[in-house]
């Protein structure tokens, strides 16, 4: 029974000093998130596909058990939509081969405008990826959660290769108005569709944005503690991600999740012990 809990990023300003080791070098970043959480979005491939000796260096800063959620570059899923991408893709798996039991799911996010009409084209995506690996995939558009036959549609593409279905929980951050600039930005920028913790696989993966107010982002997620709760129960190894707008206690909230799990589930495999922030001193 394995509960991943990890947040968007293994850097960020806030944490240095305070939550993580400063200064650290590059090679030792990962790791030092890794002592905190044991899985971690990989956003930045989004961008670009990284050097394969990067990722060599992601693998030697975590043990085989650390999970992270790769993104595929968004030349793939929004500047071609998935289609004429075979040279691009068999790059970006190439590139990701260092992973090895560490890549957890391969995470196609597609773009907002996306809808049931496209399905078609997905579903052949799905169909032509390598089977060796796990897919999960996030859409963005409404119809998906207010539609029961769109949902309906994109469940049964998903279920033929047994792809999971990545839900943004954005429901907490839109329950009211935002107090603070880096929630406006994420009310500017954050998909508002309704909520979902229905899983499709062994592996459900969920995204759950709250507030900088950490008691607000906390209440919210009472349902899903409980989601993932009968998950484990039932056999299934969920991963939970945390975001916050300013994301300052984004790793202190993955913990407390992971802690409210467990105290539901004694039984659950711990987090590790994170790593000093600060150096020992005499007194």
């Amino acid at each position: 029974m394995r509960l991943h809990v990890g947040c968007a990023m293994w850097t960020h300003a806030p944490w240095n000093g305070s939550l993580l080791p400063h200064p650290l070098p590059p090679a030792g970043r990962l790791r030092a998130y890794a002592s905190w959480c044991n899985a971690v979005e990989g956003n930045t491939t989004f961008y670009a596909t990284p050097a394969r000796s990067t990722v060599e260096t992601w693998a030697a800063q975590t043990d085989p058990d650390f999970r992270l959620v790769v993104k595929l570059p968004r030349t793939i899923s929004h500047e071609r939509r998935l289609t004429g991408v075979d040279d691009e893709l068999r790059t970006f798996l190439t590139a990701m081969e260092p992973l090895g039991p560490r890549n957890h799911a391969f995470w196609i996010q597609l773009p907002g405008s996306f809808a049931s009409t496209d399905l078609g084209t997905l579903a052949a995506f799905l169909q032509r990826l390598p089977r060796a690996h796990r897919y999960a995939v996030e859409v963005r558009h409404p119809a998906f959660f207010s539609e029961e036959r769109s949902a309906r549609l994109l469940e049964q593409v998903l279920g033929r290769v047994e792809a999971e279905w990545i839900p943004f929980d954005t429901v907490t951050l839109f329950d009211r108005p935002a107090t603070s600039y880096a929630e406006r930005d994420a009310w500017m920028k954050k998909p508002r569709v309704l909520r979902r913790s229905h899983a499709l696989t062994k592996y459900p993966i969920v995204r759950y944005i709250g507030r900088d107010d950490v008691e607000l982002t906390i209440n919210g997620w009472d349902y899903l503690v409980a989601a993932v709760v009968d998950w484990l129960q039932e056999g299934r190894s969920p991963t939970v991600f945390l975001h916050t707008p300013d994301n300052v206690e984004a790793l202190t909230l993955a913990r407390r999740f992971h802690a409210d799990v467990h105290a539901r589930l004694p039984e659950l495999e711990p987090l590790p012990e994170p790593l000093p922030a600060q150096p020992p001193t005499l007194f």
